[in-house]
């Protein structure tokens, strides 16, 4: 069984991935506007500014958008066909880009209210997923 790409962690990112491993989930907070922002970059999208934090996030959000996938777009994605790939709204604000697993692809819905679940692909890689809440 083929891995699918999995995530390199660099200086803007390392947190994140630390915290997924500890199955805690994370977001950038800017103390200068007070913004929530996804995905972890060294400036706040919001005001420029690079006064970030980090802090827990209640795991918590929306379907904003999604899309069944039928076919695997890289041999690793092979044996968990269909999947969904979905934009979540979190609580906090930001949109992410996930899987909403758990459930029947055809019973997921914009809209739906979804939890971070945790992923253990490999000792050093969790990736953060949703699921039905």
């Amino acid at each position: 069984m083929a891995l699918p790409p999995l995530p390199r962690p660099y200086q803007d990112t390392a947190p994140y991935w630390k915290a997924a491993r500890e199955h805690r989930f994370v977001i950038q907070h800017c103390t200068e506007c007070g913004e929530h922002q996804f995905y972890p970059r060294g400036v706040c999208s919001h005001c420029l500014s690079s006064d970030l934090e980090w802090q827990d996030a209640s795991g918590k959000g929306e379907v904003y958008s999604f899309s069944v996938n039928h076919r695997a777009p890289h041999p690793g994605f092979a044996d968990k066909l269909p999947f969904v790939l979905a934009i979540v709204e979190l609580a906090e604000g930001p949109r992410m880009m996930t899987n909403i697993v758990e459930c029947h692809p055809e019973s997921v819905t914009i809209g739906m209210t979804v939890e971070v679940v945790f992923d253990d692909v490999t000792e050093e890689v969790t990736l953060p997923k949703f699921r039905p809440a």
